[in-house]
């Protein structure tokens, strides 16, 4: 089975301990701890920053085999002053013009910021605790899968964001235990 993560800095891996955008080592980023664990091949598409795409210009170029195209994004969203309704208006526009069959899509919600040194705006802390609720509505709606990775208990670092090594491997197991329980039939 072949899984395209589609993300931002959480799903690249990104070490906030690191100044130039580096990552945690293979061991310790959730995509390479899934992949091992299942033996489902991962493409890691995570970028630093990145948004929900709003032109087809920042659409991923998916590869016709894949098998699941799951995306995680919102949080960089939210962090420049988005509320979470519109965070999910622009997902919604966004899996619709992606051309992927809606039950080879997965919309995973960001787990929910905490205070820490890039959370700013308190606001967007309880727009984070929001977003999971409108993704599942607008997954429902859209007849699409959706995991709440805010059931996870995932551990953020100092900066209030970006998941810890130790929240790596909760996201790991949480997206693990997920596949297992779903349609997709990954094994652990």
């Amino acid at each position: 089975m072949l899984i395209y993560f589609f993300g931002d800095s959480n799903t690249y891996g990104f070490d906030p301990r690191s100044y130039l955008g580096g990552r945690y080592p293979a061991e310790h980023r959730w995509v390479d701890i899934f992949a091992k664990a299942t033996g489902c091949e991962v493409i890691n598409a995570g970028e630093n920053g990145r948004k929900v795409p709003r032109s087809p210009i920042e659409y991923p170029s998916v590869p016709t085999d894949a098998d699941i195209f799951a995306v995680m994004l919102g949080t960089n969203d939210l962090l420049h002053s988005f509320k979470a309704s519109e965070v999910a208006a622009r997902m919604d526009t966004f899996l619709m013009q992606l051309g992927i069959a809606r039950e080879k899509l997965l919309l995973i919600a960001p787990p929910p910021m905490c205070d820490g040194d890039f959370v700013a705006d308190k606001g967007a802390i309880s727009e984070s605790l929001a977003l999971a609720k409108d993704y599942s509505a607008l997954a429902d709606r859209l007849g699409v899968h959706f995991a709440d990775s805010g059931q996870w208990n995932i551990d953020l670092t100092y900066d209030g964001v970006h998941f810890s090594e130790s929240g790596h491997a909760a996201f790991a197991e949480g997206i693990g235990k997920f596949f297992t329980k779903s349609i997709f039939n990954c094994t652990i």
